[in-house]
């Protein structure tokens, strides 16, 4: 039984299609039940409609994150898979980005992680078996100028699963972190609909060099369907580490980032926004 947010659209609802293809049962939550029509016509179409059921969960609303849980429990008995998808991206410069956006950003993608996996941990620890798959970004690896509220909420989901990693081996469950770099989905194109800047900013050409920099990317990214195989593949794996960077140049990034002086990768960094 697989359990996943965010699958309205995009990423998430490639891996609950995905996941469904490859047996499991599956639990597709949003927080719109009414945008679920995408989701059961791709799942129509591959023939696995039956396998997904929809249910609708806000995941900053942590009393309804424990409700529904528990309702799978009842429903199923067990979850073996949490794949903590849901969230957004909030784009502008540190000191245009009002703090309500922050607390926003925080809320869903790091808040809402922390909620359902602690709904979900005590029924995976019972069984002494589980997995949960947090998505990441490679932006929880690098802070990019422009967006900094989202780096912030992955460098903290990364920050969460090693430790969470470390205090639930024992109870048989796996923490895997998945690194997405760009992919085709909305999550930039709506982060671009929502820069904090005005039109007199300091930052100005910063943020201009930025958004060409992040479309360009996201014009040439690969397809989100690589990331839902790799999320199946994880999650039929043994012993899966505990990170997966995936990506147009993902590990050569963190490669260079490890390696080279900061001097120089905050250089390679600035010609890539000029």
């Amino acid at each position: 039984m697989a359990f996943i947010t965010g699958a309205s659209s995009g990423i998430g609802m490639l891996t609950a299609v995905s996941l469904a293809a490859a047996g499991c049962k599956v639990i597709a939550t949003m927080r719109n039940l009414e945008k679920q029509s995408a989701l059961l016509e791709l799942a129509e179409q591959r023939g696995v409609a039956n396998q997904i059921t929809c249910m609708a969960l806000d995941v900053t609303n942590e009393q309804q994150a424990a409700q529904v849980v528990q309702t799978v429990i009842n429903a199923e008995g067990r979850i073996d898979l949490l794949v903590n998808n849901a969230g957004f991206a909030v784009g502008g410069y540190v000191e245009e980005v009002p703090m309500e956006a922050w607390r926003s950003q925080l809320e869903t993608n790091f808040f809402g992680v922390v909620a359902l996996t602690r709904a979900v941990i005590p029924h995976m620890r019972k069984q002494m078996s589980g997995r949960i798959i947090n998505v990441s970004s490679l932006s929880g690896r690098f802070g990019f100028p422009g967006y900094a509220p989202y780096a912030a909420s992955k460098f903290a989901v990364e920050g969460l699963s090693e430790a969470l990693r470390h205090e639930l081996l024992p109870f048989g469950i796996q923490v895997v972190l998945v690194e997405p770099g760009a992919f085709k989905t909305s999550i930039w194109q709506k982060g671009f609909e929502q820069i904090h800047t005005t039109e007199h900013s300091p930052y100005r050409k910063g943020m201009e060099a930025v958004l060409r920099y992040s479309r360009s990317a996201a014009e040439n990214a690969p397809d989100p369907q690589l990331v839902a195989n790799l999320v199946v593949r994880i999650a039929n794996e043994r012993a899966p580490k505990l990170r997966y960077p995936i990506g147009n140049g993902a590990r050569s990034a963190l490669l260079g980032k490890a390696l080279l002086p900061w001097k120089w990768f905050e250089r390679i960094a600035q010609r890539a926004m000029r």
